[in-house]
């Protein structure tokens, strides 16, 4: 048995990494259709049609299932997935930007209490604290 299991490791490696990859590349269609989903309106028509066509192609490859092939395409769908998220990105920037927000609001020299050149009070003691009784 233990011969028979070394003489077929390779097979077996083979088709764990494809299977690993079948279930990434499953995974990545899954998020960036939700992604698409959620945020269509944010993108132009033709990052959505490029990310569209590289879905398609992934599941192409899915179901086809050769190794090199859902590599190749999962790549692609990351990058399309990158223009997409970059995409949501500078509209999600542009909307804070005209809201009075200003990029990294909340984070940096903004988040010391200082936004906009007013400084907000939260009626903070700092204070020490002694039993009186122990002393006795």
């Amino acid at each position: 048995m233990a011969r028979d299991a070394e003489s077929h490791s390779a097979d077996d490696r083979k088709k764990k990494e494809e299977i690993e990859a079948r279930n990434r590349a499953d995974a990545m269609v899954y998020n960036v259709e939700k992604m698409l989903k959620e945020h269509r309106e944010k993108i132009s028509e033709a990052d959505a049609k490029q990310v569209e066509s590289a879905v398609e192609d992934v599941k192409k490859a899915i179901a086809d299932g050769k190794l090199d092939q859902i590599n190749s395409a999962t790549d692609k769908l990351t990058t399309a997935s990158h223009k997409l998220a970059e995409a949501m990105y500078k509209s999600q920037s542009a909307g804070q930007n005209g809201a009075g927000a200003g990029p990294g609001a909340g984070t940096g020299a903004g988040a010391d209490g200082a936004q906009g050149g007013t400084e907000q009070k939260d009626n903070v003691v700092d204070a020490e604290f002694v039993d009186v009784e122990d002393k006795k």
